[in-house]
């Protein structure tokens, strides 16, 4: 018969670390304190002179008349001045278009020019955490054109955010270029923007059966806007071809 086990304190799971709260910060907390010792040392003594205090004659409840300004209103902003007039309309229309003698690309990802947030989670590796981070980030729409001809290909695409809570468009151009700074290949600013970056890679992606094939791209945005460009050829792309194609993108919003 085995022997029965010594009654003792029964060992359980290794205790582990709570979360750790964000630290206040030892001056805010001070200035908390003194604020509530203050309102109350006022109030006591706000309560002891009003006391000894005769009642005082309430004001006249009339208001002076106010007077209205004169002149006409300012006129609001045309158009051509007025960014969010062009961003909510087709956004289709605000992407480059194609140049003429090449051919319309008929493998784009997307239906008439649009791209939903389905079809866009699926041109990441993992597409359904894409997709989840699309929701958290406010995807509202995306508008896509492509070309190509006998040396390259293009793809161009607008995506836009409600940007009610978070500042969609500048945080995918921040994720699309920490993957695309992790590369080997030459990058260049793209003037006239906040952060935008245009790469050109200097290794090919081959494939048996097929011939190599050399990419470049470029990542921007302007306010709820990201637009992303991809260039492929069969050749090295040039800082000239995808610099281009970026900043005439981003003056056209």
């Amino acid at each position: 018969m085995e022997e029965p086990e010594p009654i003792g304190e029964v060992p359980g799971p290794e205790p582990t670390d709570p979360p750790r709260p964000r630290r206040r910060g030892r001056t805010a907390a001070l200035i908390a304190g003194a604020a509530v010792l203050g309102l109350v040392a006022g109030t006591c003594a706000g309560y002891l002179v009003q006391a000894d205090r005769e009642p005082t004659k309430l004001p006249s409840l009339s208001q002076p008349k106010l007077t209205q300004a004169k002149g006409e209103a300012p006129e609001p902003l045309s158009a051509a001045r007025d960014r969010r007039v062009r961003t909510d309309g087709d956004l289709r229309k605000l992407l480059l278009k194609k140049p003429r003698g090449a051919k319309a690309a008929d493998w784009l990802t997307g239906d008439d020019g649009w791209m939903d947030i389905a079809a866009y989670a699926e041109t990441f590796n993992e597409p359904v955490g894409a997709f989840g981070e699309l929701v958290s980030h406010e995807f509202r729409r995306a508008a896509v054109v492509g070309w190509e001809d006998d040396d390259s290909a293009v793809e161009i695409r607008l995506l836009q955010y409600r940007q009610e809570e978070s500042g969609g468009a500048a945080e995918r151009t921040v994720g699309g270029k920490y993957w695309a700074d992790l590369e080997d290949g030459d990058s260049w600013v793209v003037p006239g923007t906040e952060d935008g970056m245009a790469y050109a890679y200097q290794d090919a992606e081959s494939e048996p059966g097929y011939l190599p094939v050399y990419t470049a791209e470029a990542l921007a945005w302007r306010g709820d806007i990201a637009m992303e460009i991809f260039v492929s050829g069969n050749r090295p792309i040039s800082k000239k071809t995808i610099m281009s194609l970026a900043q005439r993108q981003m003056e056209r919003l």
